[in-house]
């Protein structure tokens, strides 16, 4: 449940930022199961604690190879684990159900939102339009850690248009913008 996803968390990422990114990820994979018919509270955990690992464990060879390992030692759901490892390509793990399909849709996507977000005055996400970001993706320099064919590869994975995707997520993002430290007052 998200308590114990929450928890988890928190025991292994100090960071501000990669909790904010979680939770990013977390409004948006529950939007996306609101809309795909999926399960909102086990796709929200799912996004919730995708990263929890990253801070110990930031490498390719660990990231999220460890995590998952421990999330399958809690007795967490193989559905869960899979779409884990799934988030990134270098574990080639097939993301073969709506929920992995999603995860690795939103995540990359949420970070290049959240910076471009934090360029704006005030840092407010609520005016952001997709095509301010579609302009940031194309501008390689802007938020380079960002792996821009994830995000077409993952709005193509869930059949859906990139500016209907980009569009969707900030929205999500939107109705959770004081936590994410994006509503224009921080």
């Amino acid at each position: 449940n998200r308590d114990d996803a929450w928890k988890l968390l928190n025991e292994h990422t100090k960071n501000p930022s990669l909790i904010k990114h979680a939770l990013a990820v977390e409004v948006a994979m529950r939007a996306y199961a609101s809309r795909l018919g999926g399960d909102v509270e086990l796709w929200g955990v799912t996004g919730l604690i995708h990263d929890f690992d990253y801070e110990e464990h930031p490498t390719a060879e660990e990231h999220p190879l460890v995590g998952a390992t421990m999330l399958e030692e809690l007795g967490w759901p193989e559905e869960v684990t899979r779409a884990v490892k799934g988030h990134g390509n270098h574990l080639n793990v097939p993301r073969d159900t709506l929920m992995a399909k999603a995860l690795y849709a939103v995540d990359e996507l949420t970070g290049l939102i959240t910076a471009a977000a934090l360029v704006r005055p005030g840092h407010d996400i609520g005016s952001l339009e997709a095509r301010s970001v579609r302009k940031k993706m194309k501008d390689k320099a802007f938020a380079r850690t960002v792996h821009r064919e994830d995000i077409q590869e993952g709005a193509d994975a869930l059949g859906v248009d990139l500016d209907e995707h980009i569009g969707f997520v900030i929205v999500a993002m939107q109705s959770i913008a004081h936590e994410l430290g994006l509503s224009g007052q921080e």
